[in-house]
């Protein structure tokens, strides 16, 4: 499979990047089966999101706090 297109922008992306994220997440979603990506459905239907949903849908309040140490 290719990548997600939206991998490049995403910031799992970035917070992989930081070692913030394992990269099961990047390997199983961005990666594999990007398809079945909550964020990516949810950009695709143009719905907001927060950037620290997780590909699952799940909310990360870890990557939350690193979120707003990133943009600080």
């Amino acid at each position: 499979m290719k990548e997600c297109k939206w991998f490049p922008v995403c910031p799992m992306k970035k917070f992989f990047e930081e070692g913030k994220l394992p990269k099961k997440w990047i390997t199983e979603y961005c990666m594999g089966d990007w398809e079945s990506c909550k964020r990516y459905y949810m950009e695709e239907k143009g719905i907001s999101h927060p950037d620290w949903m997780l590909p699952d849908g799940t909310i990360d309040e870890k990557l939350h706090n690193s979120y707003k140490e990133m943009i600080g």
